[in-house]
């Protein structure tokens, strides 16, 4: 599941980089719990809950079924 959700960082990374962000895959978890570290502009961004939740966990849900939650550590 690891390889499949580094696929599905890295098909994503570029839109967070254009808005001056980066996303780096930290663990996942053998229950499906992905945790990334939110880089660069989306540190501070008070919209970066919105971005979690509605932007990234979506995309890799789309792209890796198993996964079952996305954490911001």
């Amino acid at each position: 599941m690891k390889e499949e959700v580094l696929r599905a960082i890295e098909e994503l990374r570029p839109h967070l980089q254009a808005d001056g962000g980066d996303i780096e895959l930290v663990d996942v978890s053998e229950d499906g719990v992905v945790k990334v570290r939110l880089l660069g502009a989306c540190m501070g961004c008070p919209m970066r809950q919105v971005t979690l939740t509605h932007g990234i966990t979506r995309f890799i849900n789309k792209h890796v079924p198993g996964v079952k939650e996305v954490q911001a550590v």
